[in-house]
């Protein structure tokens, strides 16, 4: 049973909440700041942090990806469309590569299932966060735009198989 009690004449002036609601604002004007001034500021990401996308190359300056559609099978937005060709004759370590290799980023969710999916490590999702365009068509980044991140993101955000092993050797003591 539910008992109501009548107002009192503070509460039909709602005073009591007014001045809530002010103690609340001024507990906030002298309290930690949060806001930072973008884009002079970046965010620290957390080392999990998932942002853009990008293809990885070899040692030889090759596209890792084989073609193998693993990571668009894996992905749960189904915003990876690869068309596999078969290599140039020279490369003797893989039989295919990706002819189309296309994310869709207005699709996609930045789960990292494509990262994990992958055999060869030839995808990576990296720290880059502010992803803008004039116009849809250009959400949709091609291989060429994927080896672009690489060659922006080589030197700050290293391969993970090659953190993976410093790391290793750090743990085992190895020079």
């Amino acid at each position: 049973m539910i008992v109501q009690r009548p107002n009192s004449f503070w509460d039909k002036f709602y005073i009591p909440a007014i001045l809530g609601g002010l103690a609340i604002t001024f507990k906030h004007l002298i309290g930690k700041k949060f806001t930072i001034q973008y884009p002079e500021e970046r965010v620290k990401h957390h080392p999990g942090y998932r942002g853009a996308h990008r293809l990885n190359k070899d040692n030889q300056g090759r596209i890792k990806c084989v073609a193998c559609e693993m990571c668009s099978t894996a992905c749960p937005a189904n915003c990876i469309t690869i068309l596999p060709s078969a290599s140039p004759i020279d490369w003797k370590d893989r039989e295919r590569v990706p002819q189309i290799f296309e994310i869709n980023m207005l699709r996609c969710i930045y789960c990292g299932m494509c990262e994990e999916a992958c055999p060869e490590d030839a995808i990576e999702l990296t720290y880059i966060d502010d992803l803008v365009s004039y116009t849809r068509s250009e959400m949709i980044w091609d291989k060429e735009r994927l080896l672009a991140q690489f060659d922006l993101t080589e030197k700050t955000q290293p391969m993970k198989t090659a953190r993976r092993g410093a790391s290793m050797k750090a743990l085992h003591g190895a020079a």
